[in-house]
């Protein structure tokens, strides 16, 4: 089955909901003009990382900017991902990644398990403490955000549920590209999966974020690759490469999870 699929890879202004929201309608647009049954935004992406602000951003998920990024799914038929500021409950905020479908409908809500403390991530949210897969008409896929890129075993997790690919939506800094490419290459690898990966481009509060959003094959390769400037990059993808790959290489048939435990899983210093 194939299948075209867009990474909105673009400039987030910080705290500034209306003109972000205007980016990404712009965006879906075009992904639905090209004729992408998906199309993923960054990390975060309504916002940035105003985390101190949160709670001027953050509604439910079927309120708020989350009600009009399904608007924008059904009125395009396209499906859209990217995460925003979610309320989890009193004063308490995730960072959250909804899958709409072409519908406008919700098929699954992540939020990022692991929160990243280097920029303030674990002062002002609430981390996730569930994978999800959602069922997608095109097939199953796990989501991920950002820093949950370097916990593989969430990744693992997702290929021996099924998942056929997975969205990473991040904003991912500079001078980090390197960790970037080969922890998305190797991934993709070891899952033997696709990986949609969609970061930002730009500078806030005196970081700067590379961009370099993909698409890699199940064998690593990159269908698409983009640079460090702001665009929408459109990629072909045939999920039956994803059999086809595990068919050649049946890695997961030679797993041995029994050999795999120490005495001391908190043996680290």
């Amino acid at each position: 089955m194939k299948i075209s699929i867009s990474v909105g890879q673009m400039d987030v202004v910080l705290g500034q909901a209306k003109h972000n929201l205007a980016t990404v309608s712009k965006m879906v647009k075009e992904a639905a003009q090209r004729g992408s049954r998906l199309v993923v935004f960054p990390e975060l992406w309504s916002s940035g990382y105003d985390l101190e602000n949160a709670a001027e951003y953050a509604t439910a998920v079927n309120e708020g900017i989350f009600a009009q990024v399904a608007k924008l799914a059904a009125e395009y038929r396209i499906d859209i991902v990217g995460s925003m500021l979610s309320l989890l409950g009193e004063e308490c905020y995730g960072n959250t990644a909804v899958y709409f479908d072409h519908n406008g409908r919700n098929r699954g809500v992540y939020s990022k398990i692991h929160l990243f403390g280097a920029m303030e991530e674990d002062t002002y949210l609430s981390g996730g403490d569930t994978p999800v897969i959602v069922e997608t008409d095109w097939g199953k896929a796990g989501l991920a955000i950002c820093y949950d890129l370097r916990f593989p075993e969430l990744f693992r997790a997702y290929a021996l549920g099924g998942a056929q690919a997975i969205i990473l939506v991040a904003e991912w800094p500079r001078p980090r590209l390197p960790h970037w490419r080969t922890l998305l290459r190797a991934r993709a690898i070891e899952n033997q999966m696709f990986v949609i990966a969609c970061n930002r481009v730009g500078t806030s509060d005196g970081t700067e974020f590379f961009g370099h959003s993909c698409v890699l094959d199940p064998c690593g390769e990159a269908i698409i690759e983009a640079g460090e400037s702001p665009g929408l990059y459109t990629a072909e993808i045939d999920l039956d490469q994803v059999s086809e790959v595990r068919a050649q290489m049946p890695l997961f048939e030679d797993r041995r999870p029994d050999a795999y435990q120490m005495d001391d899983q908190e043996a680290l210093p």
